[in-house]
Parts: structure tokens; C-alpha cells; sequence
């Protein structure tokens, strides 16, 4: 369910999530989807949003456009929490100051805190460990400026990330050798990713803590989300809950929709954009 992302997705199927992480593909077939995203929502889960709503979103779309970056934010918030409440994905069609679009795979996303937030690693480690916010802000942090592309099309350039090396906390939980996986599970409740383990371990993959030098936002799938820099962006599933380390591969969300699951950009899901690292 990752509403927000640029990523919007292209997925030969039928539902989409952020994809922004949580989701980069329906937009094949019209609709924007990606874990930062919410256009793959059920079209049976809430109410239909009002005409008079839906005008209002318009006007505030063509302001951000045209607007300070402050009123900018403000526009984002709006439609983030919109996004989340419209059950029909038109708010993810509308642009935001930041770039992004809109998407989650469900209703609605519970909110966490630095008192109440929680990443568990377990599996097939030898020390499994759970990391609150304090945690992670403590260990060494690593920064990155790349573009992210959504499989849907739309790209935000030089975006930074910061966060922990996702390859340090496997590292600490002490990987078995019968290990090959890593699935991602996040506390919208719905949405998955996964990675080989050569895959999470490259050094452009992140355990995210700040985007566009900010404390990531809800919106955008905080307080942690992952950040797979080279793929699109339905990879980098938002609401970060558990990393899981198994023995093979298992389908995220939207593979199990149609998306490739080796997501590289430029070089998957029947796109040529060029490489985003």
C-alpha cells in the first residue's frame, strides 16, 4: 500500500499501490499505482468522494503548481491525507509540489511515532532484534541524491534519501547460511516486497529514514520506509514494519499482480527508461 509514490505503476493487472512504493504499476491499464500511492485502492472500501470534494482538489492541484514551496507542502499533506480517504484513486492523478502522487493499497494506514514504532529483522537469522525510531536514528546513516522513476512513468529527479544501510542491520541479526531472501512487510497490513540477498545488501539499498532532507513524512510511508535506489519505486515499499530474512524469493504485492519482481529500471516490466543509478 505505499500511496505515495511518484511511483505510480504500469502493472499489467489490475490494482496498483505508492506504488510508491508500495506499488509502481497499474497505470498500464490507465491507473496510477505505487506505494506512494493510492490509486490501488478497492473501489468498495469507503465512500464516494463528493463532486464538490473533488473540484476543490483541482483548484489546489493548479495552486501547487504555481505556489510557494511552503504552500507547496501544504498542498502535499492535503492531498496526502485525501488520497487516503478516496476510494475512486482520482486524487492520485493530481501533481503535488513534491512530484510524487498519491497511492496505498488500502483504506486507510495507522499512524506511528517515535513512542510506538517498531522494526522487527527476524527469520533466518541467528539474532533476531527490534529497532525502534531511536534505534535506527542512532546508527551510521548514509545519504544519497538519485532520481526515482515509477513504473507508471512519471520521474522525480535528484531526490535524496538518508537512512541505514539495510545490509548493516542483516549484518547485526547475523544472516544463517541457508538464507537467499528478504521480504519486506509493512503495518498498513497488506502491502509486501522481497529481495534476493545479494539484492538488499548492495550498498544503494536503504532502510529510510529522510526523504528530500526531511523526516519522512506519513504520507510518504514513515517514519521508515525502504529504498531501493536502482528499481522502481514500488520496491521501496513505505510503512517499513519487518524485514524477514527467508530461503527463496517470495512475490510482493504487486509482483503477485503481474509486476516484474527484479524491478531494475530501465531493464524490466517492458520499460526503457534510463537507469535511476
Amino acid at each position: 500500500m505505499n500511496p505515495e509514490h511518484p511511483e505510480a505503476r504500469e502493472a499489467p493487472t489490475d490494482h496498483p499501490q505508492e506504488r510508491e512504493s508500495h506499488g509502481d504499476r497499474d497505470r498500464a491499464h490507465g491507473r496510477d499505482r505505487d506505494h506512494e500511492h493510492d490509486h490501488g485502492r478497492d473501489p468498495e472500501q469507503g465512500k464516494p468522494v463528493g463532486r464538490r470534494i473533488f473540484l476543490g482538489t483541482l483548484g489546489l492541484g493548479a495552486l501547487g503548481v504555481v505556489s510557494a514551496p511552503v504552500l507547496q507542502r501544504g498542498l502535499e499533506g492535503f492531498l496526502g491525507d485525501a488520497a487516503q480517504k478516496d476510494p475512486t484513486g482520482l486524487t492520485g492523478l493530481l501533481p503535488n509540489g513534491g512530484g510524487f502522487r498519491y497511492y496505498s493499497v488500502t483504506a486507510s494506514v495507522p499512524r506511528r511515532t517515535a513512542r510506538n514504532y517498531r522494526l522487527t529483522v527476524d527469520g533466518l537469522v541467528d539474532r533476531p532484534t527490534s529497532y525502534t525510531l531511536a534505534d535506527l536514528r542512532a546508527l551510521p546513516q548514509t545519504r544519497m541524491v538519485k532520481d526515482v522513476q515509477c513504473v507508471t512513468g512519471w520521474r522525480v529527479p535528484d531526490t535524496p534519501f538518508e537512512g541505514v544501510r539495510l545490509s548493516v542491520l542483516l549484518d547485526a541479526a547475523g544472516v544463517r547460511s541457508s538464507a537467499g531472501a528478504v521480504r519486506f512487510t509493512c503495518f498498513d497490513g497488506a502491502y509486501s516486497e522481497s529481495l534476493t540477498l545479494a539484492q538488499a545488501r548492495r550498498a544503494d539499498v536503504l532502510v529510510a529514514l529522510r526523504m528530500q532532507d526531511e523526516d519522512i513524512s506519513h504520507n510518504h510511508g514513515g517514519p521508515v520506509r525502504l529504498y531501493a535506489a536502482p528499481m522502481y519505486f514500488y520496491k521501496s515499499a513505505k510503512w517499513l514494519s519487518g524485514i524477514e530474512v527467508t530461503e527463496d524469493v517470495e512475490p510482493g504485492y504487486w509482483e503477485k499482480r503481474g509486476y516484474d519482481i527484479d524491478a531494475w529500471v530501465g531493464r524490466s516490466n517492458g520499460r526503457d527508461d534510463e537507469p535511476t543509478t
